[in-house]
């Protein structure tokens, strides 16, 4: 079965970087588009970035534009996101996506 695990959370500073890692397992990796998705203490579910099968096609939400970074390894199974000039309200639970399918998640936390 499909099996997302996500790495890399953390404390950081207003201004730092975060990288987060998600490991894939239990499907043809290299075939699927991969998404990250967040949810912010008391907030919704909303959609952060997505890449495609092949990595040559990304998308971003206004709010990660210019700051954030998604990237694959096919050889890997593994998804990335590089999180740079980071902001209070990118604190979140940050999950990577298959489809409607989630891991865990990974706690972010922007504070000083």
């Amino acid at each position: 079965q499909v099996q997302l695990v996500e790495s890399g959370g953390g404390l950081v500073q207003p201004g730092g970087s975060l990288r987060l890692s998600c490991a894939a397992s239990g499907f043809t990796f290299r075939v699927y588009s991969m998404s990250w998705v967040r949810q912010a203490p008391g907030k919704g579910l909303e959609w952060v970035s997505d890449i495609s099968s092949s990595g040559g096609s990304t998308h971003y939400a206004d709010f990660v534009k210019g700051r954030f970074t998604i990237s694959r390894d096919n050889a890997k199974n593994i998804v990335y996101l590089q999180m740079n000039s980071q902001k209070p309200e990118d604190t979140a639970v940050y999950y990577c996506a298959r489809g409607l399918a989630r891991g865990k998640g990974t706690l972010v936390t922007v504070s000083s």
